[in-house]
């Protein structure tokens, strides 16, 4: 299976410049590819579902292959779930750290692209 990194993502409360609604999990997220060190800002609704250690910590980002297969036996956090068309994701929590597992089917069809 591979696996690239692709962000680190934080929590913040400031609206962003460039962010898109994610109605799953009501949070806007900032393209981490516009940031010259691939940060993902994301800013919560206050009716977010999404609630400790992925709304509480900073996460790491990678792409993998496979989604299933990057989950593995790790403690499942959130998801999977679609985050945007062509892309699913699931947050884990892994070695004491939060890790966003990202597997693209259609990264045309991305709302930041």
């Amino acid at each position: 299976m591979r696996m690239q990194f692709q962000h680190v993502g934080l929590t913040t409360d400031e609206k962003q410049p460039g962010e898109v609604f994610v109605p799953e999990t009501k949070v806007w997220v900032t393209s981490p590819d516009d940031h010259p060190y691939h940060i993902e800002y994301l800013r919560y609704e206050p009716d977010s579902p999404v609630k400790g250690p992925v709304r509480d910590l900073p996460h790491m980002a990678f792409r993998v292959s496979n989604l299933k297969e990057a989950i593995g036996d790790s403690e499942i956090l959130l998801g999977p779930f679609e985050a945007a068309p062509g892309l699913n994701v699931a947050f884990v929590m892994k070695d004491g750290a939060v890790f966003e597992y990202m597997e693209y089917e259609d990264e045309s069809a991305l709302p930041w692209k």
